[in-house]
């Protein structure tokens, strides 16, 4: 999932940037800034959502294939990826990819991306994978614009189980099992 990225415009200022490993002190901020930018209200029905385990699995799984960037001491943006591997064939994905809205526009998603397209290639991918909302149009352009194609559209489809029958006989059932259980048999006094 990708959010916030958009074509550089020809007259872009690129801030020097240090695009390195993320490490664990990195975990807390990427997550932070994936929480602003990956929101619900954006993206109600996307099949992957963003929470800390999507950080700390990736990072516990595949460390190589996060990386931040750092510009003037803070952080500009991430990607998180991974390699799948069936058969003989294996191919990278992108899973995430952020940057901070103060440093859009920069060259930022354009660094992170070439450095793991390259650390894939040298880990034996012989091609990538991203997705996005087919609504998010500045990720589609920019990953349009590195060289991603074969544009396809999923159907996500979705039910709100809170409408759903079953759904309203359990709350009921549930609601009659507490009352049961409030309610006390009243004691038969006792004959002296």
């Amino acid at each position: 999932m990708t959010n916030d990225i958009t074509d550089k415009p020809k007259d872009y200022e690129v801030l020097s940037s240090l695009v390195r490993d993320m490490d664990i002190d990195d975990i807390a901020s990427v997550y932070h800034l994936g929480d602003t930018l990956f929101t619900s209200d954006l993206y109600p029905y996307i099949y992957r959502t963003w929470d800390q385990w999507e950080v700390i699995g990736l990072y516990n799984t595949d460390p190589e294939y996060c990386l931040v960037a750092e510009i003037q001491d803070q952080l500009a943006g991430f990607i998180l990826g991974t390699i799948i591997t069936k058969a003989s064939l294996a191919y990278g994905y992108i899973l995430w990819l952020g940057v901070n809205p103060a440093f859009q526009r920069r060259g930022v998603a354009d660094t992170l991306v070439d450095r793991l397209v390259e650390r894939m290639i040298d880990d034996g991918a012989r091609f990538m994978m991203m997705d996005t909302d087919p609504e998010n149009a500045p990720a589609v352009n920019f990953f349009t614009r590195k060289g991603f194609g074969n544009n396809r559209k999923h159907v996500f489809l979705s039910i709100d189980l809170s409408k759903h029958e079953y759904y309203g006989k359990l709350i009921a059932y549930e609601r009659e099992k507490a009352e049961r259980k409030a309610w006390k048999r009243p004691r038969r006094p006792t004959k002296s």
